[in-house]
């Protein structure tokens, strides 16, 4: 497969405290890619450097060939790579739809509204079609449907992550990058919306990378797992061989093991 993501040599320090040193990875396009590490490891300083959010010290990031290294965040949402919080930001007073529709506005007003119109209404870049239209498909996507007019924050902890995570299919993502998707989940809900975040992700031909401490859902959906520890890439492998590789048993997950069918 092409790569659609290459990061070579990153290296972040603040001050004395190394957060990437030599962090390399190439991302193939389509792939599912999890992120694994204990606190300060470095997965999140990664994701950072991707998405814009922090400059590396040293090294470059390349998005389907092109040099992003120095470009703003708002400059890499625009090229496609998308990101959501550990936290759910949302706006909790105003309802889910609002939320949906607001989200939809800031698209049509970064990307331009010449051309997008039809019977004096603006279509969505990437959907065309009116934005409320848009708003209720990607709902119905994610099961949300039914409470587009509750308040945001009355939702549980799981219809609120999937919320945040619609909100970012809005741009139409080619990278998305998930932060502990399922954190504030209940177990019982972790693996139905680990496969409805997928499952639109793959209708809309994204690559996936996810942050995750759980190794259940690691092992069960991710194709590809980055074992990050003091700042470096331990391991670069599928599931079960990085969960049984002795320093990432070691320094991430103990003897805990963790098999293919997500049972322990």
């Amino acid at each position: 497969m092409p790569v659609v993501l290459d990061a070579q040599g990153l290296c972040k320090s603040f001050g004395a405290v190394t957060a990437a040193a030599e962090v390399s990875a190439a991302i193939e396009k389509d792939s599912v890619v999890g992120l694994i590490g204990t606190n300060g490891a470095g997965k999140t300083t990664f994701i950072n450097m991707i998405t814009g959010y922090l400059k590396p010290d040293r090294g470059a990031i390349a998005y389907e060939g092109r040099d992003i290294t120095r470009l703003a965040p708002r400059d890499i949402t625009r090229l496609g790579i998308c990101r959501s919080f550990q936290i759910p930001q949302l706006y909790g007073s105003l309802s889910v739809l609002e939320n949906m529709m607001i989200g939809i506005g800031i698209v049509l007003r970064n990307g331009g509204l010449g051309g997008y119109f039809s019977r004096g209404e603006p279509l969505v870049p990437g959907f065309g079609r009116p934005p409320r239209e848009v708003a209720e498909q990607l709902l119905g996507r994610f099961g949300l449907l039914e409470d587009r007019e509750r308040n945001a924050q009355v939702l549980p902890g799981g219809a609120r992550k999937l919320l945040d995570i619609a909100l970012t299919m809005v741009t139409k993502p080619r990278v998305l990058l998930l932060d502990e998707p399922t954190s504030g989940v209940s177990a019982g809900e972790k693996f139905g919306i680990m496969q409805m975040v997928l499952d639109a992700a793959r209708a809309e031909g994204a690559t996936v990378l996810f942050v995750e401490h759980d190794m259940e859902v690691v092992s069960r959906f991710a194709q590809r797992v980055l074992a990050f520890y003091d700042g470096r890439i331990i391991a670069d492998a599928p599931p079960q061989a990085v969960l049984q590789d002795p320093q990432v048993k070691r320094y991430v997950v103990g003897s805990h093991d963790v098999r293919r069918n997500g049972s322990a």
